[in-house]
């Protein structure tokens, strides 16, 4: 089969299909996340509103989450040339 070959269009097919996966996986990340905390949200009106605002703690805690996520799907995958030459050379000085 001539899919398996590696030739630059299929490395950049695969490229493009996890960064499509990882986008996907984004997506459901932060809608669970927008449903989850407008439920608890929810329940904190119907219960002890003008209390307490318990909801910020797991809103910043699974906040925290989502953003390495997003920093994830959003981040360079390859390192740069210039960022591979410092490593090099803080490598050899070691």
């Amino acid at each position: 089969m001539t899919a398996d070959i590696p030739t630059p269009g299929n490395d950049l097919r695969h490229v493009a299909i996890t960064r499509l996966r990882k986008k996907r996986g984004l997506q459901a990340h932060a809608l669970a996340y927008l449903m989850v905390n407008l439920f608890l949200n929810a329940v904190w009106m119907l219960t002890d509103f003008g209390g307490f605002y318990w909801p910020v703690i797991p809103m910043f805690g699974w906040g925290i989450g989502l953003a390495f996520h997003i920093w994830d799907v959003y981040s360079p995958d390859l390192p740069t040339e210039q960022q591979i030459d410092r490593e090099i050379e803080h490598l050899a000085h070691r």
